[in-house]
């Protein structure tokens, strides 16, 4: 009996995107994307993190005023309301993605328990 798991997933896929946690994170960025200075602050936040993550993965130092300029940008994005309950919608979803993760992992994490 041959299994097709990504017809499966693709349903996964579609179910995710009609949970409140995936429509809070939906709304919370229109509402970013409505507001010029959310929206381009946090186009500035987010470079910055790329930014360091990649100079992190390439092994390049990162000098003190870059980390300067991303704590700062980081405090500011955090006072904008729009932001923050993008950010807190995100971290919502990310939640419920872990613990689908979780639960698609138990069959594997079985086949190993039963090594002991």
């Amino acid at each position: 009996m041959a299994v097709n798991i990504y017809d499966d997933v693709n349903r996964l896929e579609a179910t995710l995107r009609q949970t409140t946690e995936f429509q809070e994170v939906k709304y919370a960025i229109e509402a970013v994307k409505a507001d010029n200075t959310a929206l381009e602050l946090f186009k500035s936040f987010r470079k910055i993190q790329m930014t360091l993550q990649e100079k992190q993965m390439q092994g390049v130092e990162i000098v003190q005023e870059e980390l300067e300029y991303a704590q700062k940008t980081a405090q500011l994005a955090q006072q904008n309301p729009k932001i923050m309950a993008m950010l807190e919608a995100e971290m919502k979803l990310s939640g419920l993605i872990e613990e689908i993760n979780r639960v698609l992992m138990k069959p594997v994490q079985s086949l190993y328990e039963s090594i002991s």
